[in-house]
């Protein structure tokens, strides 16, 4: 096992334990459940929000059936990024392909558990009295996204792009 895929492991395995840790302990020893709405900032909020679609709760109507096709695809998925991150040979782009495994398995692993994704994260933003919201996520939702900006970074800027044309 090359150094990268060992770091891509480790990525994947940092996400994966951070992400159920943080569901679990804000679950049942937070409570968040019977608390609501945990202001932690002015522009961050701790809410419980169950996710029962994709990204930004797209397909949530699906029933069991559709579950367990996202299941089936998300699967299919991690086992294509893992052959993807067995090959890579750069850095950034194992670690960022652990980060995506690691968050992808940690959001299967509600499904499988809760029937829907665990999602506590509110940024927001009050401009002229009005209140801007992005999307309620978690950590295994975050690890995906540095891990794509990862792949994107090594593809524009790492060894391989250099010597493209």
């Amino acid at each position: 096992m090359t150094s990268p895929v060992r770091l891509g492991i480790v990525a994947a395995a940092v996400a994966l334990v951070l992400d159920q840790a943080s569901k679990l302990w804000l679950l049942y020893v937070f409570d968040i459940a019977r608390r609501g709405a945990v202001r932690v900032t002015p522009f961050f909020d701790l809410v419980l929000a169950w996710n029962t679609g994709i990204s930004y709760g797209w397909f949530s109507d699906q029933g069991p059936v559709g579950q367990a096709i996202m299941l089936a695809f998300k699967a299919v998925a991690i086992v294509v990024l893992a052959i993807w991150m067995a090959r890579s040979t750069t850095r950034f782009a194992t670690i960022g392909l652990g980060l995506i495994i690691g968050g992808a398995i940690g959001n299967a692993i509600d499904r499988l558990s809760y029937g829907a994704v665990v999602d506590f994260a509110l940024f927001h933003a009050e401009i002229a009295g009005k209140t801007y919201s992005w999307y309620v996520f978690n950590l295994a939702d975050a690890a995906i996204v540095v891990g794509v900006a990862a792949l994107l970074y090594d593809s524009l800027f790492g060894a391989h792009a250099v010597k493209a044309p």
